[in-house]
């Protein structure tokens, strides 16, 4: 048998295991393709259509999950390699590379593909709520709620009383626009793709979807609000945030600037745009909602992770009213959903470990790969 020949072979038993493993994820895919079809509907009843905004996740969506993180996933595993094994390195190597694994790796990331379609319905639907709710109804409600529940004042300015700083504004800044996206972005490569998390793949996806369709479509359709950044436009209320605004103001000149992507946000909604990211609405707080997904799943993996994850949950929380993104109530909202989703996820759909059972006792890694009925095991 000739390398071309064995190189093929290897090929191909990689895109049989993964074909396998897609039939295994046909019911997220399916959830995904009736999500879209409802949302397409969506637009033109209200004649939207134009708002739709598949096209501009394809080369951000397709660099980061195809290029990006898979390069960083090679390199912790070599380092790993390197690292951590010392006479073990070569079978840890067959591990890593073996075929089913590659095999599981390729299915996640057709996964992940299929859910750049879903961000995409989900960014359309969401630049076409101002349009079928004629506007921005509930900041005053939210905005006066908000404050009674702190004690008869706005809560950022309780938060501006211990930390009007500059430099605190710029970690802030940091960690909402950046480190955020590479934590929860992040945790969904790893889930899709990594066979570790292959008990809870399909749970924690569905969950993943549904807080963004609940928090992000659902409740912020019906009760829709832009937010403290853009309250003086939609109310004619220009003093309320007038003092917290003038401070993100100062960071207009970084490149994570809250302030400069809420003007360009509120740029976009004006002229009837279309953008990466477009949309505004504040109630509830999807920052806040996978924030809260993720520390459940980690206290679900590791208590002292979870707790960790917990308190950046809080982070996240006062870090959304603190940028002027949200109410606080919209962060609150948002936590207790994602719990309902979470407890829900759990009851209708159980950890699937049979996977990591199979691999545990020695199945031969081309054996999970080339078997479907042994391949159909990884979720």
């Amino acid at each position: 048998m000739t390398e071309s020949t064995t190189i093929f072979r290897q090929l191909w038993a990689i895109v049989q295991g993964a074909i396998s493993l897609i039939r295994r994820d046909s019911g997220l895919y399916l959830f995904i393709i009736i999500y879209t079809l409802a949302g397409l509907v969506f637009l033109h009843a209200i004649g939207a259509a134009d708002r739709s905004a598949y096209s501009i996740y394809f080369n951000q969506w397709s660099v980061c999950f195809c290029l990006i993180l898979p390069t960083v996933a090679v390199f912790v595993d070599i380092t790993l390699l390197v690292h951590r094994f010392d006479n073990r390195r070569r079978l840890a190597a067959s591990y890593l590379f073996s075929t089913s694994r590659l095999a599981y790796f390729l299915s996640g990331l057709c996964l992940l593909m299929a859910i750049m379609i879903f961000q995409g319905t989900f960014t359309s639907v969401k630049n076409g709520m101002p349009v079928w709710q004629h506007g921005f109804q509930f900041d005053v409600l939210q905005a006066d709620i908000d404050a009674f529940l702190h004690f008869g004042a706005d809560p950022w300015r309780w938060l501006y009383l211990v930390a009007e700083n500059d430099s605190v504004r710029a970690f802030v800044e940091w960690n909402y626009n950046v480190f955020w996206f590479i934590l929860n972005f992040g945790t969904l490569f790893f889930v899709a793709t990594s066979p570790q998390a292959a008990s809870v793949r399909t749970r924690y996806l569905l969950c993943f979807m549904m807080v963004w369709i609940v928090v992000g479509n659902i409740l912020a359709g019906l009760f829709l609000s832009a937010g403290p950044a853009f309250y003086g436009m939609v109310t004619g209320d220009t003093t309320r945030f007038a003092e917290q605004l003038a401070f993100l103001a100062h960071g207009i000149e970084s490149r994570h600037s809250a302030f400069s992507y809420q003007q360009y946000l509120w740029s976009l909604h004006e002229g009837g745009r279309t953008g990466f990211a477009s949309g505004i609405s504040a109630f509830p707080s999807v920052h806040v909602g996978l924030t809260m997904l993720n520390a459940l799943f980690a206290w679900e993996y590791n208590r002292r992770l979870g707790a960790v994850a917990f308190v950046y949950v809080a982070f996240v929380t006062v870090s959304s009213v603190y940028l002027a993104w949200h109410y606080a109530i919209d962060g609150y909202v948002a936590a207790a959903v994602s719990v309902a989703v979470y407890v829900a996820a759990r009851k209708l759909v159980p950890a699937d470990k049979r996977y990591i059972r199979r691999w545990a006792q020695g199945t031969r890694p081309a054996d999970i790969a080339g078997r479907p009925e042994a391949a159909a095991t990884v979720s």
